[in-house]
């Protein structure tokens, strides 16, 4: 497990792989239920009970009677594959990472066991995670997590996706389960608080920020990520 001590202020990768690769959502209602606890587990408060309470309402609503919201970390880029995720926050409350994170893991594992009849983890470790602190990993990350991930997922890889970019970058903007389509369109996302403006400039609407992310996915195809892969988290 590669967790370091973070600090408030700190920006931080984290990503967190099913336990023997296996999928950690299965299908739509899985993905929807991880948005929901990014949102949701987010919070200073803690109720045991808050799916019951929450089942009923809307995908980013609260109960009226919890206290107002304070998130532990502010989210700044997410996206969710089949058998893992990616993060990257900023932490605004001494241990809100390991606080958030082992919320995340055991809200999962516990409603994956029980929809599943399944037993132990679902996931492999606690969580990897990794302190950002340059500019230039900052660029890569944000390439990495919302684009390189996304564009896996297209039929044809990465390959397919860089020789016909203009497509998958469309494609990849209806992707429902990565931050990727808030930044490029936009538009307010209830998980995202960049306040402190530390990915402006980075992954915008518009043509520059989507010839950089081609430019830089073709450098990681050259290279693999060899290095940023620490930043990364690579290899696992």
């Amino acid at each position: 497990m590669r967790v370091e001590p973070f600090s408030v202020g700190s920006v931080i990768h984290v990503t967190k792989r099913g336990g023997r690769g296996i999928d950690i959502v299965r299908d739509f209602e899985d993905r929807i239920r991880f948005v929901r606890t990014l949102f949701l587990l987010n919070d200073t408060h803690s109720d045991p009970y808050w799916h019951r309470e929450t089942a009923k309402l809307a995908l980013f609503e609260r109960p009226e009677h919890w206290p107002l919201r304070e998130p532990l970390v502010h989210i700044l880029a997410w996206t969710l594959l089949s058998n893992h995720f990616h993060l990257l926050f900023q932490e605004i409350c001494e241990g809100g990472t390991a606080k958030f994170m082992q919320r995340i893991g055991g809200s999962m594992s516990l409603c994956f066991n029980l929809k599943y009849g399944e037993k132990g983890s679902l996931f492999q470790s606690a969580y990897h995670a990794r302190a950002v602190s340059e500019t230039s990993h900052m660029n890569y990350l944000v390439f990495y997590i919302l684009i390189k991930n996304v564009l896996e997922m297209y039929p044809g890889g990465l390959v397919a996706a860089h020789d016909n970019f203009d497509r998958a970058w469309e494609w990849a903007s209806q992707y429902q389960f990565s931050s990727f389509k808030d930044h490029i369109s936009g538009m307010f996302s209830p998980l995202i608080d960049d306040s402190d403006g530390l990915l402006t400039g980075l992954l915008e609407k518009g043509d520059v920020s989507k010839q950089e992310m081609k430019e830089l996915l073709a450098l990681h195809m050259f290279s693999h990520g060899e290095e940023f892969k620490e930043i990364s988290l690579e290899p696992w």
